[in-house]
């Protein structure tokens, strides 16, 4: 019997710069692997579309803690971008929060949250972001949307083929 991975995601504006993204997925997994997993900086290239060329310069393993900042380099619609990010909150295993501190968005503030119940993990992930010269910037809303949930449905299936095999 094949399990059932449920997943959303949705998108919201709770002002007039801020964007929010918020997708959840449950596994059939102890939150201890799962955090596992998101505790492995390397496993961002491997849950990161490939179109993205999403490549962390970092140099590796990363200890991941309160204060760790990790380099990247990506491309986002075909234009080369480096971008830091500092984990500014580290929880385990219930949460970590990861922020730009510098890259392509004005803001970037990605909180995880991780909950175990009945068996079954559940993954929140919310990002609020801003773009870059508000407010012409929010003309290219519709289409970084779109990339957006894009790359979380990408996410979602990246973890399912890596975590759950043998489910």
């Amino acid at each position: 019997m094949k399990a059932r991975f449920d997943f959303s995601i949705d998108m919201e504006k709770p002002d007039r710069q801020t964007h929010v993204l918020r997708a959840v997925m449950r596994l059939p997994l102890d939150i201890h692997a799962v955090f596992a997993f998101f505790c492995d900086a390397s496993n961002l290239e491997r849950i990161t579309p490939p179109e993205l060329r999403f490549h962390i310069a970092t140099p590796q393993p990363i200890q991941m803690a309160e204060g760790a900042r990790i380099d990247y380099r990506l491309r986002l619609f075909g234009f080369p971008f480096t971008w830091r990010t500092r984990i500014s909150l580290w929880d385990p295993p219930r949460s970590f929060v990861d922020e730009q501190i510098q890259g392509p968005y004005r803001q970037w503030i990605h909180t995880h949250r991780f909950h175990e119940g009945g068996g079954i993990t559940t993954i929140k992930d919310e990002v609020a972001y801003r773009l870059p010269f508000w407010p012409a910037g929010e003309i290219v809303h519709p289409l970084t949307a779109a990339q957006l949930r894009r790359i979380f449905c990408f996410r979602k299936q990246a973890i399912e083929k890596n975590l759950c095999t043998d489910l």
